[in-house]
């Protein structure tokens, strides 16, 4: 170990040794010098700066293990859990809501819940008197931390001269200067210190003899203290590591307590464990032999194993009815070998053993029951059986849960319960059904919970449900069944939740601030249903006293819950308490709250505050001049919001704030200069053209003087306010370009805002605006260089603002020699792009690599036939970058092909583009998917535009090499593929043979089972063209046999194709064909033609006129079918059938056809009856709804009530689709007496 502190010159003056052969003590050897012994322990700042010269020096820990225990304390040390982020839930993510909250929302854990029947005046005393408590906390706080600053500042200049006390291995010295520090011994693997004072075991001995601090090596063995009173032993959090040995400290009359690491519930499974014995006597302990630890563990394995068996373990392994349980002789004694008394002898306590031993496992204890092993091991329990003793419908409860339905599992008789008891067992039952149930249990019991929510009453429900969203275990789908379960409750008990409106506050609100965005609606609609069940009377008595709570996170909840009660039951029904509290003098939180309310009703409502807002910006507009910096600044961003709200009207609305606004922008600063500003803002836009041009140039002095702001979020408020200025109307493009456009480029176009994604798109966003007021080429010339900076997040930012300028604006007024620099610095960027190789997965074309695509293809597709002496340029990078390693690159590069395509056309480079198409073909056995997808595409997009007579390859070529990628089954290929194939298709069959066609023809069978609803439509569209090529004949031979197939999503999209076909190349090629394969007696193949005929009577419209009577005879066998999907698609047909007839003069086939629809009216399959319905109303445009008003007159007074409702649901229909023509259809009625039923008038017309 190389000596610290010490020279060889003072080495070599030391006369410090020990002569050979003689006698010689510690101090002997090390010296009684104490004039640099240590006296105290260190501070821990005294000890890392000791550690930081070390670390200068050179003389740091260099060994593996101290480097991995140093990063391992920077990192948070061994509390480190890896599984934390999959500890509940489904295991793949943590659905646990406690495990994601922020620090600020687990603030409604400590929120104090009014008790209930609580007055109102009671409530305002109790939160009286929380504020009050709060101000004296605060000023005892503050008057705390000034006392330990004068007292740090005391010390400070105490310690000024005193000299810096050396701490190394090699110090001596004897008799210690006591000192009053609390020491304590500390234990890790690079230094070992024994405490020389304890703060309450002290002990004279120990007092008397000095004790020694020095470093200790990794490599040494940890001291083992053995002094009469034992030390408290902290390991160091963080640098115990596995590969320590344990420290053992043992002592004689006083223990030690060890206290592992510095957090509370550390154990390390991969940690040795740390044995402490402590002992009352004087008795040292003796480790006991092998042979006795070995007798005494089988001693207690055949005690437990010959264990009596006792009545509850028979009767669980044997039926409890047929056996007998024998008693033993009253003589019998049972041998006891002498062996086996030895252990019994009485034994000190410190001869017991002390190694490590297993506690019983609770499976093998006699008097555990399956509920508590089932709950020792994390399964979930339940009831094994239900009051009749059968099986528990029960779900099994979580041991989380257990403290909630606990209760369910005790044997209770039902009838021996009082009704109060009765009701919470059924409530907790259905909750935990809802909670933790199968689908169908859960939709029961919210049915029942529902229903019979009065019968509950209010406490006993809320009294269950509410513990339960505040439940630290609770997760997100738990939350949303128990919120359901609230929502649905509240319709039914009404104004009986008024005692408890603000227990539901306190549970509901908080879902207000969730980051879920669906959580946040729930809570809402909550709240709106609770207020309208209340009252509004309630709802402000209840909320009242936690509007100038000293806990701001209650003020914004509140604030929150207020705006939705305002949506709810009005804004003009809350104006008068708002008025009120906005203007309270006692309390500027209640100020600061009544203003937020109003804010929050802006964002919650949007431009329905339009006719409240000259009473909602005179409530809040004395705010802009309070005392309170807070209230000011809560103000502004009300009118803010009030005004964004508004756009674009109500300017006269904000008259009374524009001076106090105009004043506080020349006055204040910082936080409260932004907030106003914001507020100017988006009121200005609102103005007239004279006056928007006037504010915006009296505003802009101090927008530009913040310019130079080092704040951020001031610096995003300027530029949307510059954003908002310079899009109004009255705003000069000359003025804009002297006054804003030098500042801002040389102010907000730096690299530091490309770094910050909000900076970023703010700064674009108002660059666009700004383009769009002073032209293209402006914005372009101050840019167009940075396309080559070296900073790539700040070429990304240059590229996306000339994406958004040029789609915007287009590019006709860039000239020749910007053109030049624009194509010059795309080129730059678009090959200067960093691209990670590992990176190729489906997701790693990020938004960055798009941004790029995008800008390069809107800039050459906007220039247009100026950009083709850069087309070869252009090609050549291309092509470099398909041949580049990372997949996301040549992915890119094939994108961009696809997109400049067209203009190649239009710039007549057909040869280029053949060349491409032959790179491109060569490219076709890429291995990564979404690479070969975006071959695809650019391959469609050459073929579209050069067509398929110059195609390069040939298309004789090209669309058998594409066959086998039919089979690929990664989506963005088979879109593409298919996309492909069904233009060659369309435009260019004949250079292909009948026999491939019909090869892709099997191919494009299995597409039609693809996830994705767009691969389905082209593939179905694809046999329309191949049909139309090579005739419809072995294509259709191809689809009936389809109909054979089980998979019904396959048989539902070859019906989908064949009805292509039909409109296609005409019905009467498909027609006979479909009919004669109706003859096979099998119900697939009977529903796939009855399908296909339902497609192609909606396809070929009014041509079905010339086949309705043909196929009249198949639709009666089908309508007759014993078979109700027979019957539902028959009914699906006729429907279409009579939409697409309607008024070609087939009414007699038509009536035919309702003859046998008629009879089906009282199907009870929700699908069947359906498909009835849609017959009878597509018979009824075709027929008139006169003629199925004579069919429903019959049941509408039928003495069966079934026969009745079928019949009004007909006459419903009936009557919402014509009701005026069915006047004429009413049946005649005779006159009575003096009541005259005769239309004279109707029938004369007639």
């Amino acid at each position: 170990m190389t000596p610290v502190g010490k020279n060889i010159e003072d080495m070599k003056e030391d006369d410090r040794g020990i002569r050979f052969g003689e006698g010689v003590g510690y101090d002997d050897g090390y010296g009684d010098n104490d004039e640099e012994f240590v006296s105290e322990l260190p501070t821990a700042e005294e000890e890392n700066a000791v550690e930081d010269e070390e670390i200068d020096e050179g003389n740091a820990r260099s060994h593996p293990s101290s480097i991995i225990g140093r990063s391992s304390t920077e990192e948070g040390g061994e509390n480190t859990d890896p599984f934390k982020g999959r500890s509940s839930g489904s295991g793949l993510v943590n659905t646990r809501i406690a495990d994601r909250e922020s620090d600020y929302q687990r603030r409604r854990h400590d929120r104090v819940l009014r008790e209930e029947g609580v007055s109102f005046k009671d409530a305002m005393k109790q939160a009286n008197m929380e504020k009050e408590e709060d101000e004296l906390h605060r000023d005892l706080a503050k008057l705390q931390k000034e006392a330990a600053e004068a007292a740090d500042m005391a010390d400070d200049g105490g310690e000024n001269g005193s000299r810096r006390r050396k701490r190394r291995w090699d110090a001596t010295g004897a008799d210690p200067t006591p000192d009053n520090k609390e020491d304590s011994a500390l234990i890790s693997d690079n230094e070992s210190i024994v405490s020389s004072q304890n703060k309450w075991d002290v002990d004279p001995a120990a007092e008397r003899s000095s004790s020694s601090r020095r470093k200790k090596r990794w490599d040494e063995t940890p001291v083992i203290s053995a002094s009469g009173v034992a030390a408290t032993p902290m390991v160091a959090s963080g640098v115990s590591k596995w590969d320590q040995t344990p420290l053992v400290a043992s002592g004689a009359q006083v223990g030690a307590t060890p206290v592992v690491g510095a957090s509370a519930g550390r154990n390390r499974w991969d940690a040795t464990p740390l044995t402490t014995t402590t002992t009352t006597t004087g008795v040292p302990q003796t480790p006991s032999g092998g042979l006795v630890s070995k007798a005494a563990a089988l001693q207690q394995e055949m005690e437990s194993r010959n264990r009596p068996w006792t009545d509850t373990a028979l009767d669980a392994i044997l039926p409890s009815e047929g056996y007998t349980i024998l008693r033993p002789p009253a003589n019998y004694i049972p041998l006891r070998t002498p062996g086996r008394k030895l252990l019994a002898t009485p034994t000190p306590l410190s001869m017991t053993p002390a190694g490590f031993q297993m506690e019983i496992p609770i499976e093998q204890r006699v008097d555990a029951s399956i509920q508590e092993i089932r709950a020792a091991y994390g399964v979930p329990v339940g009831p094994e059986t239900d009051q009749s003793g059968l099986p528990s419908s029960l779900p099994n409860i979580k041991p989380e849960d257990m403290q909630y339905f606990g209760r369910l599992l005790e044997d209770a008789d039902e009838d021996k319960l009082s009704k109060d008891e009765q009701k919470e067992r059924q409530i907790m039952a259905l909750l935990l059904k809802i909670k933790s149930g199968t689908p169908p249990q859960r939709k029961t019991a919210m049915r029942q919970i529902t229903d019979r929510a009065r019968f509950f009453g209010a406490g006993p429900l809320f009294n269950q449900i509410l513990p339960l969203l505040m439940s630290p275990s609770l997760e997100d789908q738990e939350r949303h069944l128990l919120v359901k379960v609230i929502d649905r409750v509240l319709y039914k008990l009404d104004d009986l939740v008024r005692p408890f409106v603000h227990r539901i506050l306190a549970v509901i609100e908080p879902l207000l601030i969730d980051e879920d965005y669906y959580a946040r609606v729930e809570g809402r609609e909550i709240i709106s249903n609770l207020a309208k069940a209340a009252g509004l009377p309630t709802m402000i008595a209840t909320m009242r006293p936690d509007i100038d709570s000293p806990d701001e996170y209650v003020r914004n909840t509140t604030s929150r819950a207020f705006a939705v009660v305002a949506s709810a039951l009005g804004v003009s029904a809350l104006l008068p308490f708002l008025k009120a509290v906005c203007q309270s003098r006692k309390s500027w939180q209640a100020r600061h709250t009544g203003i937020k309310i109003v804010q929050q009703i802006a964002l919650l409502m949007g431009i329905a505050v339009l006719p409240y807002l000259r009473e909602l910006v005179e409530i809040v507009s004395h705010g802009l001049e309070d005392d309170m910096l807070k209230v000011r600044i809560i103000t502004a961003l009300t009118c803010a919001a009030l005004a964004e709200a508004s756009h674009p009207f109500g300017a006269e609305s904000f008259d009374v704030a524009i001076r106090p606004l105009w004043k506080g922008a020349m006055e204040q600063n910082g936080k409260s200069l932004a907030a106003f500003l914001k507020a100017i803002g988006f009121i200005i836009p609102l103005m007239e053209e004279n006056y928007a041009s006037h504010y915006t140039r009296l505003v802009m002095p101090i927008l530009l003087r913040e310019f130079h702001s080092p704040d951020e979020e001031m610096k995003r408020i300027v530029l949307k306010v510059i954003q908002q200025c310079v899009a109004t109307a009255g705003v000069e493009p000359d003025y804009i370009r002297q006054e804003i456009l030098p500042e801002f480029f040389k102010n907000f176009w730096i690299r530091r805002m490309a770094l910050d994604r909000r900076n970023y798109k703010q700064v674009v966003e108002t660059t666009e605006e700004l383009a769009n007021k002073v032209g293209c080429s402006d914005i372009v010339v101050r840019i167009v260089d940075d396309l080559k900076d070296d900073s790539e997040p700040y070429r990304r930012m240059v590229m996306e603002t000339v994406k958004k300028v040029i789609e915007n604006l287009g590019g006709s007024d860039i000239d020749d020699r910007l053109e030049e620099r624009l194509i010059d610095g795309i080129l730059y960027a678009f090959q200067e792009q960093a691209v990670d190789a590992s990176n190729t997965g489906a997701n790693s074309f990020g938004r960055e690599s798009q941004t790029m695509l995008e800008g390069f293809g809107t800039v050459v597709n906007a220039l247009g036939e100026r950009c083709k002496p850069y087309l070869k340029q252009i090609a050549a990078t291309i092509k470099w970058r398909l041949n580049n390693k990372a997949s996301t690159v040549r992915m890119q590069a094939a994108d961009l092909i696809g997109r400049i395509a067209v203009v190649m056309k239009a710039c007549g480079e057909d040869q280029l583009m053949g060349h491409l198409g032959v790179v491109l073909y060569e490219y076709l056995g890429e291995e990564y998917p979404e690479v070969l997808g975006s071959i695809l595409g650019a391959l469609r997009s050459i073929v579209s535009s050069i067509g398929m007579t110059k195609m390069q390859p040939p298309i004789r070529d090209l669309l058998p090499r594409l066959t086998p990628i039919l089979r690929n089954r990664h989506e963005k290929v088979q879109e593409n593929v298919i996309d492909l194939v069904g233009r060659i298709a369309d435009r260019g069959a004949e250079f292909v043979s009948a026999k491939e066609w019909m090869r892709i023809c099997f191919e494009l069978l299995e597409m039609l089972k693809a996830q994705k609803k767009a691969i389905r439509r082209a593939a179905v569209s694809t046999f329309g063209f191949i049909a139309k090529a090579i005739g419809p004949q072995d294509v259709l031979h191809t689809l009936l046999n389809n109909l054979k197939v089980q998979d019904r999503q396959m048989r539902v999209c070859t019906t989908v194709a064949i009805a292509i076909v039909a409109e296609t190349c005409g019905p009467f090629t498909v027609l006979p064909a479909l009919m004669n394969e109706y003859r096979v007696p099998e119900l697939n193949i009977q529903n796939g033609v009855l399908k296909a005929m339902s497609f192609m009577f909606e396809y070929i419209g009014d041509m079905g006129k010339d086949y309705i009577y043909a196929v009249c005879p198949l639709l009666e066998d089908a309508l007759m079918e014993r078979d109700p999907v027979h019957r539902q698609t028959a009914c699906s047909t006729v429907k279409h059938l009579a939409l697409g007839v309607a008024g070609c003069g087939c009414e007699d086939a038509l009536i035919h056809l309702l003859n046998f629809v008629w009879p089906n009216i009282f199907e009870e399959s929700p699908h069947v009856i359906q498909a009835v319905m849609d017959a009878i109303q597509g018979l009824m445009v075709a027929l008139g709804p006169n003629i199925i008003l004579q069919y429903t007159i019959q049941g509408l007074y039928h003495p069966a009530r079934k026969v009745r409702e079928v019949y009004w649901r007909i006459y419903n229909s009936l009557y919402i689709y014509n009701a005026d023509a069915l006047v004429a259809a009413y049946p005649l009625i005779e006159d009575e007496g003096g009541n005259t039923y005769s239309r004279t008038a109707l029938e004369l017309f007639i």
